[in-house]
């Protein structure tokens, strides 16, 4: 018989939570002799993740509660760049990416284990406040010749890959969007051997300050951080019919003994609800305090 109602629902999701944390336990247990080779057991949990999720990550490691210089210093940066140094040999623990496709790449040359989603985020349209972005007027001023658009770099950074599936949303609302928005589109951050645009400042922050562009899509996550860099901006949520979602995969690549543990804290109650005041979307259904009845 299947649980019914709210109880039965619950207990669904419940087991979907366990299953990713399975995932995450056997694949480790399955392929940490592969992963073995190379990894310093004895050394600091070494940490590769994407540049979105910065300030979730060092929230989430100061939370593990790793012995002092157990942790190295996180790297963070766009996801595909990431990915490239980790084939070329760089050594790493944990590798957490805005995307599915990075971890994955590495999971299917059998450098890591299989990729869990741990969370997700939305696209934010970035505009200064004198442009009057909302979600009904937001595809027209993108189209418009005056307005000067940035995304990030596709293929180096999931961040571009994103926008380019927005511009081909858009084509289905508008025919013609798709050409148009890329042939404007500056592939101003993420990219390989960009220097910032502004010195000292993060990439989104250098676009505005620099006036190199009107409008930006990038992640909601970052809405905060960048007003307080740039206090003009509005971030206009895409509308359903160009949004086009973020998901976000890790996958653990050594047989260091904390490199499990703490991919399932970021799966834990504590570890989403890190995730959650940071702007993303948390992916696992956390327990409720009261059993349901049976």
């Amino acid at each position: 018989m299947r649980p019914a109602g709210a109880a039965g629902a619950e207990l669904m999701r419940s087991a979907s939570v366990h299953a990713v944390l399975r995932c995450i336990v056997l694949g480790a247990a399955l392929l940490t002799p592969a992963l073995a080779q190379g990894s310093d057991a004895s050394g600091p949990l070494r940490v590769y993740a994407a540049g979105s999720l910065t300030r979730a990550f060092n929230a989430l490691l100061e939370a593990f509660g790793t012995p002092p210089g157990a942790t190295s210093q996180p790297t963070y940066g766009p996801s595909g760049l990431l990915r490239e140094r980790l084939e070329r040999g760089e050594p790493a623990d944990v590798f957490a990416s805005a995307d599915l496709g990075q971890p994955r790449r590495l999971a299917y040359a059998g450098r890591g284990t299989p990729v869990v989603l741990f969370a997700r985020n939305r696209m934010c349209a970035l505009g200064r406040g004198g442009l009057g972005l909302t979600q009904a007027n937001l595809l027209d001023r993108l189209l418009d010749p005056a307005v000067k658009l940035a995304t990030s770099t596709p293929g180096a950074d999931p961040g571009g890959d994103y926008a380019l599936a927005v511009f081909a949303r858009a084509e289905q609302v508008h025919p013609g969007a798709k050409a148009t928005l890329e042939g404007k589109a500056q592939r101003l951050v993420g990219g390989p051997s960009m220097a910032p645009l502004v010195p000292g400042q993060g990439p989104s922050e250098g676009v505005f300050l620099s006036g190199r562009a009107d409008v930006m899509l990038g992640y909601c996550s970052g809405t905060d951080t960048l007003r307080r860099a740039v206090p003009d901006i509005a971030a206009v949520p895409l509308p359903p019919e160009l949004e086009a979602g973020s998901e976000y995969g890790m996958t653990v690549l050594s047989g260091h003994p904390a490199a499990a543990r703490f991919a399932l804290f970021i799966m834990s109650e504590p570890g989403q609800a890190i995730l959650a005041r940071h702007g993303l979307i948390p992916v696992a259904q956390t327990a409720n305090r009261t059993q349901p009845q049976p």
